[in-house]
């Protein structure tokens, strides 16, 4: 492209991970096509969000999951303006304003502002000391805390509040886990292998209030300087000098909605990851695809790719929501889980249990068919069940080898 060339400008909405890989993948097919400005919430570069947990744990620093720093922006001529989210989007000018006032036109925007969580609107949420688990100023946060105090109670027992609470617990803090529901992880694991980890999670110091439902986070008063205790609807309470909201996350909308997009639970998007307005696209956490919103890496990695093809003007590609594995490490437990693993009519199970080596694996079938698959401690088939389920492989012939493993039906049919 001719130097002199007035190239379209690309304004990126959001610098987390959905948003900086549909750039990458747009510089791979396209370097030269958008003189492109990103505009992020947090003061740094992009970085692996995923990986939080381990900085928290201490096993890991910042500088290690940074995926894209400063550096990276300069030598692919992107102009990045971190801690300075954008405001308001003005469609019929196509214009935007960020916080510190910066005004720009847009040829075309991508809008990939992801989630926020969900804090429990109870009385005493907004004391200090009360926080949620997301970015890395609520690491830093939750390391200050461990230095200074001694009792954190996460309220959540999804993957995100355990990986919170090992990390305290790793800090050195008394640790309690409150999770409305009766088990652990419900949308992963049914109800034998949460027991079996919320077993393993205690012998390592954890604590877990099951069924158990806040009611209120109090503080000492005066003089309301920092969250003490959180008190239940049966009336008990536990001390907390630091509580993690971990109850899940809400897509962020509230910039798309104010601007006029069509927007239900989230922003609502085509085959292209297009908005309503055919200038504008979107990304990730904040977007809903044929009634679906997305929270796991692979279908957010294949909608990078989609949205990156389309604004590179590289062929019709469409986004295809595909079925989804979760493959999970708990605080050094492996699990993994697929399909329909809670199963119901016409469905039956067929399981495995090994108390002493730590290893519970659950199949359902269905029409001789495997729909579903529950695997803990020992993980290393999950992808070949996962495939069998993709695949509707009949598996008469190898039902009796089954919860055994593709090595040993392999052989058998051999």
């Amino acid at each position: 492209m001719n130097a002199r060339t007035v190239r379209p400008k690309l304004v990126v909405i959001g610098n987390g991970m959905a948003g900086m890989r549909t750039v990458e993948e747009l510089l791979k097919l396209a370097p030269d096509l958008y003189d492109i400005t990103v505009f992020g919430e947090e003061p740094h570069g992009n970085y692996n969000r995923i990986l939080l947990s381990p900085v928290l744990a201490g096993e890991k620093q910042v500088d290690d999951i940074m995926l894209n720093t400063r550096e990276w922006y300069a030598q692919n001529h992107i102009t990045l303006h971190a801690g300075d989210p954008v405001v308001s989007i003005d469609r019929p000018r196509r214009t935007l304003r960020s916080r510190d006032g910066v005004e720009m036109q847009y040829d075309r925007l991508l809008i990939a502002t992801g989630s926020r969580p969900f804090i429990l609107p109870v009385p005493g949420h907004l004391l200090p000391g009360v926080i949620a688990f997301r970015d890395i100023q609520d690491v830093e946060t939750m390391l200050e805390a461990a230095r200074n105090h001694r009792h954190a109670v996460v309220i959540g027992g999804g993957l995100l509040g355990l990986e919170a609470a090992n990390g305290l617990m790793r800090q050195g803090m008394d640790v309690t886990v409150v999770h409305l529901p009766d088990t652990l992880m419900e949308r992963q694991l049914d109800k034998p292998a949460a027991q079996l980890l919320q077993k393993a999670l205690e012998a390592k110091g954890l604590r877990f209030l099951l069924g158990a439902h806040t009611a209120e986070l109090l503080a000492n008063f005066p003089p309301h300087d920092r969250v003490t205790a959180v008190r239940f609807k049966d009336g008990t309470q536990i001390p907390a000098d630091l509580v993690v909201m971990t109850a899940g996350v809400r897509p962020n909308i509230e910039l798309a909605k104010a601007a006029g997009l069509h927007c239900e639970r989230a922003i609502i998007v085509d085959d292209t990851l297009q908005t309503y307005d055919p200038r504008i696209y979107a990304v990730g956490e904040c977007v809903q695809h044929r009634s679906a919103t997305f929270g796991l890496v692979a279908p957010i990695w294949d909608q990078a790719r989609v949205c990156a093809a389309h604004l590179a003007c590289a062929g019709h590609r469409r986004y295809i929501q595909q079925a989804t594995a979760t493959k999970l490490k708990v605080t050094g437990v492996d699990l993994y889980s697929a399909g329909d693993f809670i199963g119901g009519d016409g469905t039956e199970d067929i399981v495995l249990r090994d108390p002493r080596r730590g290893v519970y694996k659950r199949l359902v079938l269905k029409d001789d068919r495997v729909v579903g698959a529950v695997l803990y401690g020992d993980v290393a088939d999950g992808p070949w069940y996962f495939d069998l389920i993709q695949r509707h492989t009949p598996i008469t012939s190898i039902r009796q080898r089954l919860l055994f493993g593709r090595a040993l039906c392999e052989a058998e049919a051999a």
